[in-house]
């Protein structure tokens, strides 16, 4: 190379040479005519020789121009041929390598080489031309050892991390060091300019973004990696019935895990690379772990799917922990990630599983072959409950998903219509999204609660013959109801709604009404007519009659009845405190209390009017009259 450059400097050299043996020429010439000039003005020739002197001196003055302006060539072309004389000083530089020169001298020849050939390039001379050749070669070698530092300077601060380390202890997560970033900067400014992209013949927008990502990326991962087997392995409960827990699986971990790495990444990236490189850099190097993450997701929503009446709130949870990492971080960065594409299999799932349960609770009540003899609740009656309870723990997430489902659409009958559907745009009313989500979520648990009570009354009245184990049943079931409503969040969202209580009230009075048909019998016995007088006037009434006086004016006949009456109570009160009292052990606390209460109201003073009216008949031997006043309301308090 140095043998082919001297040959081109010394061809160079002769046409310089040459240049200036025609200066001296015309030089000589300028003298010789000044000579020639004096010597014939001496003559006295006069005015036509100075006229033609003067056509010489103007040639004399173009020529010496000409010399001015070859001499301004001379200097100039050594100016252009000297930025390729300091080829041997950057060759050993780059040769050597960062390590040995150190990364600012290196960066420093790099930089002289590359203004070199801007400057060579800028120029058509074609000594320059084999220069920048080997300057283009030189900047190859030099651009790709740059490349490998800042590969190996990545790799050294990569190695994935334990999450929980911090996690637990709430530290920030670590960040590059200043001067390592300031290498790093300092590094990507070269390896990703024009100059170093050509002459390595590299058409990638960025090859920085790339070496950081392929580096970086995998540490993501690999510091996520335990936290995303974590979420998958705490899926799986011993109990496969039992109600999905709020915050007992690791996604929670897992997205914070996620939310505080990448916020450390793009800390990095920020003061690592240009603002118009940063949107990429962090998207890519965050896209293999935003991957795994999405896989996780994927079989989370998987088992979700095979247990979804049990563990649908787990998509809820999800649907709430992802939404706050994602809109948190796009708050951060100002850089949304794709964490609504990882997502949406679950929300899809999510959506599908609030119809799902109210069809859940049909099948399962309408396919009980038994109910409780006792009229006790049934274990599903508080299962259910157990879940509305759990439901309020994510008003965020349901409120999303029921206001995009619209309210009342939750029917499974709404749900396949939708589905039947799918290709066609949804209604407004399923993209009510500026609905109560609080009042929605209200709707949805008074509509599992009248479904629920709903089925049990239809099972009821084919399963339970007796009206008053119906009558206990029912209202055990709103007791148990009401209960784990008001001990449970159900009361504050419930206790919102005007109507809702007012709807539990109609249960538990039909629940009631249905257990007093029991006591009908014995009531309807305590009734009697009173006979009015031809001429129409109103008999005494039995307030103002002794008991000896109304049984007097009775009949035969009319005494007997009335005997019958007292038989007929005194059997069916007995039966039905019996039964009362065989099915006390399976009534709630409250349903005891309030159904005893009704039947006094209720038996208590029709049997003391018709006592008063009729006790005499039996003349205290009680044969008739088994009880008198004071031993029935004994009996009474004792249900």
């Amino acid at each position: 190379m140095a043998k082919v450059q001297k040959a081109v400097w010394a061809e160079e050299k002769a046409e310089v040479e040459v240049l200036l043996a025609q200066r001296d020429e015309h030089a000589n010439i300028g003298r010789k005519l000044k000579t020639l000039q004096a010597s014939v003005e001496g003559e006295g020739r006069g005015r036509t020789v100075r006229e033609g002197m003067g056509q010489v001196h103007s040639n004399t003055n173009q020529h010496q121009i000409k010399i001015h302006n070859i001499e301004k060539l001379i200097k100039h072309i050594d100016m252009m041929l000297e930025p390729g004389q300091d080829q041997g000083k950057e060759e050993r530089i780059i040769r050597a390598g960062p390590a040995q020169v150190g990364l600012i001298e290196y960066l420093n020849s790099l930089k002289r080489v590359n203004r070199a050939l801007t400057e060579m390039g800028s120029t058509n001379i074609r000594a320059n031309q084999q220069a920048i050749g080997d300057f283009n070669e030189l900047l190859a070698e030099g651009s790709k050892k740059l490349e490998q530092v800042y590969r190996s300077l990545l790799l050294e601060y990569s190695q994935p991390l334990e999450p929980l380390h911090y996690l637990t202890r709430e530290l920030p997560f670590p960040t590059l060091s200043t001067e390592t970033t300031s290498e790093l900067e300092a590094m990507e400014k070269h390896i990703s300019s024009p100059s170093a992209r050509s002459a390595t013949s590299n058409q990638r927008e960025s090859p920085s973004v790339q070496i950081y990502s392929e580096i970086r990326g995998p540490y993501l991962v690999g510091s996520l990696q335990n936290l995303s087997l974590a979420s998958i392995s705490t899926s799986k409960k011993k109990n496969s019935d039992e109600i999905y827990r709020q915050g007992s699986n690791a996604i929670n971990q897992y997205a914070k895990a996620i939310d505080s790495i990448f916020l450390a990444e793009f800390q990095n990236i920020s003061v690592s690379f240009p603002h118009h490189d940063r949107t990429i850099a962090f998207e890519t190097t965050c896209r293999r772990a935003l991957t795994e993450f999405a896989k996780t997701l994927r079989e989370l929503n998987m088992h979700i799917k095979s247990n979804l009446t049990t563990d649908c709130f787990l998509a809820y949870e999800i649907i709430e922990v992802v939404t706050d990492i994602a809109y948190h971080l796009n708050s951060k960065t100002g850089e949304p990630l794709p964490f609504g594409d990882a997502l949406k299999p679950v929300r899809e799932i999510a959506r599908f599983s609030l119809p799902k349960l109210l069809e859940d609770q049909r099948h399962r009540i309408m396919s009980l072959a038994v109910l409780p003899a006792d009229g006790s609740a049934i274990p599903f009656t508080s299962e259910t409950m157990t879940r509305l309870q759990t439901l309020t723990a994510y008003p965020k997430p349901l409120s999303s998903i029921l206001a995009s489902i619209g309210d009342g659409n939750w029917t499974q009958s709404a749900s396949a219509n939708r589905s039947n559907n799918s290709s066609t745009s949804p209604s407004l009313k399923s993209l009510d999204v500026g609905a109560d989500g609080g009042q929605l979520l209200t709707h949805y648990i008074l509509d599992n609660l009248e479904a629920h009570l709903t089925f049990l009354e239809s099972r009821a009245r084919i399963l339970l013959k007796s009206k008053a184990v119906h009558g206990v049943f029912i209202s055990n079931t709103v007791a148990l109801i009401d209960r784990m409503i008001r001990s449970s969040d159900l009361a504050s969202l419930i206790g919102a709604n005007a109507g809702a209580q007012s709807k539990i009230d109609t249960w538990r009075r039909k629940g009631v009404s249905t257990y007093m048909d029991a006591w009908r019998e014995p009531s309807s016995a305590l009734l009697d007519s009173t006979r009015t007088n031809a001429s129409g006037a109103r008999p005494h009434s039995g307030a103002s009659l002794s008991s000896s006086e109304v049984v007097k004016s009775l009949g035969s006949k009319e005494k007997d009845a009335i005997k019958e009456k007292f038989k007929l109570f005194n059997t069916s009160f007995d039966e039905c405190v019996k039964r009362h009292k065989e099915l006390s052990p399976g009534m709630e606390r409250e349903v005891k209390s309030e159904l005893s209460r009704e039947v006094g109201h209720q038996v208590e003073p029709l049997y003391a009017r018709f006592y008063d009216r009729y006790e005499a008949l039996d003349k205290g031997k009680g044969k008739y009259v088994k009880y008198d006043k004071g031993s029935l309301a004994a009996a009474l308090a004792l249900l």
